[in-house]
C-alpha cells in the first residue's frame, strides 16, 4: 500500500509525539488548520447519538429532550456524538482504494474474534458488542480476498457497515499528525561507537490499569515500583541517564546518538541495523509512568525555536548545535520508554497487531475503540502534504493523542515516510464505520 504522498519539501511543524498508556504504541504533535465546509445530510434520526468516553450508558431526560430538538445538543467533554450519513457523503470515498484497510481490518479481526460475543466494544458500548463484528470478520476470514478491486472493497464496507460522523465537545474538526517506524544503526553489544543503551522493561516496573477500579478512570493507567508495600514513582529520564538502571542487564541494544535514542522512544518502534547488516526490530514495551513533555514546546518556551519552525529536523539540528544544553533539554521530558525485540511483522500497535502504512491510525481510546474503521478527511493548512481522503483502522494509541477528534497516521518507515510524518499537521475530521447490526442509542451519557 502506498504511503501518503508529500506535496513539497518539508518545512512544517513538529511539536511533539506520543506514548500509549499500555501495550505497544507511541507519542505526537498538535496544531490548527482549516475546517471542512461539506455539510451532512439531514437525517430522519431524532438526532446524533451522544456516547460517554469512560462511563456506562445511562439515558437522561434532559439529554433526550436535547437530542429530539431541532438543534444539535451540546456535547459534554467526556462524550462523542454520532450522526448517521450515507457513504456517498464521505468526501473522496468513491476515489479511495480501501483494499489496504481491508487487510488492516483483517488483523484487527483476529483480536475481535477472540472476545466473548457479549463483550461491549468501546466506551459505553459505542461500537456494539463483539458479536456484531463477527459477521464482517467472518467474511474477511472466509475469503482470503473478499474484494477484487477498489470498487469491490468499497462495496464490502457498504454492505457490512454504516457510517457515522463523529463530533466532540469542540466540534467535528481535529488535528491529525504522523509517526513512523524509525531506522537507525546500532549493536547488540556496547562498542566505542555504539554506547547509548536501549533498555528492556525492568522487572520491578509495575503498571496499574485504573479502569479496573471504581470511578471514572477508564483508559487511564499509572506506573511505578513497589517500595515497602506502596507504589512509588519510577526513576525519571534524568535518573536513568545518570545510571539508575546500570548493571541490571537491561541493555537490549546500543546506538550511537542519544538524540536518535530519544526520537526512537517518541516513535515507539524502529529498525536497528546491526554491524553485520541484519535488522533488529524493536518496539514499545512500557514506560516509566512520568508525564510526557514535548521537547519542541520546551525549545519554543526557551526562545530557541519559533513555534512555526518546530520540526523533527529543527529539533535535531538545535540539539546537535548545542551539545552542552542537549542533555538538560531532553531531561525536561521525564517520561522514558522501554523496548522489546520484535520477531515477525511489525511494528506492533496498542491493539497488539502489526500496523499498516497509510492505513493504521492512533486514536484516543477514551472516546473510540481500537479495531474500528475510520474514514479520514484532512488537509494540510500549509499545503506541504496532499489532502488525505482514505479509510483507516484505529490500531494504536499515544500519550499526546487526546480528544474525540484526534488522530496520528502511521506513515511506515524510510526517508520519505520520515519526511512526511515530520511535517504532518493536518486539520480534518473522521467518520466511524460500525457493523449494520450495531444499535446506536439515541442519547447516552452519565
Amino acid at each position: 500500500m502506498s504511503a501518503i504522498p508529500a506535496r513539497r519539501t518539508p518545512t512544517g511543524s513538529w511539536l511533539q509525539r506520543k506514548l500509549p498508556s499500555k501495550r505497544p504504541g507511541r507519542t505526537a504533535p498538535r496544531g490548527a488548520g482549516p475546517v471542512f465546509t461539506r455539510r451532512l445530510r439531514q437525517s430522519s434520526w431524532p438526532g446524533p447519538a451522544i456516547l460517554p468516553a469512560n462511563l456506562p450508558t445511562i439515558l437522561t431526560v434532559t439529554a433526550l429532550i436535547a437530542a429530539l430538538g431541532a438543534c444539535a445538543p451540546v456535547v459534554p467533554p467526556d462524550r462523542v456524538a454520532l450522526a448517521p450519513v450515507d457513504f456517498a457523503e464521505l468526501p473522496g470515498w468513491d476515489k479511495d482504494d480501501p483494499r489496504g484497510a481491508v487487510a488492516a481490518l483483517a488483523r484487527s479481526c483476529l483480536v475481535l474474534m477472540k472476545k466473548s460475543a457479549a463483550m461491549a466494544i468501546g466506551p459505553g458500548g459505542l461500537a456494539g458488542r463483539a458479536a456484531d463484528w463477527h459477521a464482517p470478520c467472518r467474511e474477511i476470514d472466509r475469503q482470503a480476498r473478499p474484494v477484487g478491486d477498489a470498487a469491490g472493497a468499497r462495496r464490502f464496507f457498504e454492505r457490512h457497515f454504516r457510517a457515522y460522523a463523529v463530533r466532540g465537545a469542540e466540534g467535528r474538526d481535529g488535528l491529525f499528525t504522523g509517526y513512523i517506524e524509525l531506522s537507525l544503526k546500532g549493536s547488540r553489544r556496547r562498542t566505542a561507537r555504539y554506547d547509548v543503551p536501549l533498555y528492556a522493561r525492568p522487572r520491578d516496573l509495575v503498571t496499574a490499569d485504573l479502569g479496573a477500579f471504581p470511578g471514572a478512570f477508564r483508559g487511564r493507567s499509572i506506573a511505578g515500583r513497589v517500595a515497602r508495600g506502596r507504589l512509588v514513582p519510577y526513576a525519571d529520564r534524568a535518573a536513568i541517564n545518570d545510571g539508575a538502571l546500570t548493571g541490571r542487564g537491561l541493555e537490549l541494544a546500543w546506538v550511537a546518538d542519544p538524540v536518535d535514542a530519544f526520537f526512537l522512544e517518541i516513535q515507539g518502534s524502529g529498525r536497528v541495523q546491526l554491524p553485520d547488516g541484519s535488522i533488529m526490530r524493536v518496539g514499545y514495551a512500557g514506560k516509566n509512568g512520568h508525564a510526557y513533555t514535548a521537547i519542541g514546546r520546551v525549545l519554543v518556551e526557551m526562545g530557541a525555536l519559533e513555534g512555526q519552525a518546530v520540526t523533527m529536523e529543527s529539533i535535531r539540528s538545535w540539539l546537535a548545535s548545542n551539545p552542552a544544553l542537549a542533555g538538560a533539554v531532553l531531561a525536561k521530558n521525564r517520561s522514558f520508554v522501554f523496548f522489546r525485540e520484535i520477531h515477525g511483522p511489525g511494528p506492533i500497535g496498542a491493539e497488539g497487531v502489526a500496523l499498516t502504512a497509510g492505513r493504521s491510525l492512533a486514536v484516543d481510546r477514551k472516546f473510540l475503540p481500537l479495531g474500528v474503521p475510520l474514514f479520514v478527511a484532512a488537509d494540510d493548512p500549509a499545503g506541504r502534504l496532499a489532502p488525505v481522503r482514505r479509510l483507516m483502522v484505529a490500531q494504536d494509541t499515544g500519550g499526546a493523542i487526546r480528544g474525540p477528534v484526534r488522530g496520528d497516521i502511521f506513515f511506515g518507515h524510510g526517508a520519505a515516510a520520515e519526511a512526511a510524518a515530520g511535517q504532518a499537521r493536518l486539520r480534518g475530521r473522521y467518520w466511524i464505520l460500525l457493523p449494520v447490526g450495531v444499535a446506536i442509542p439515541q442519547v447516552a451519557g452519565p
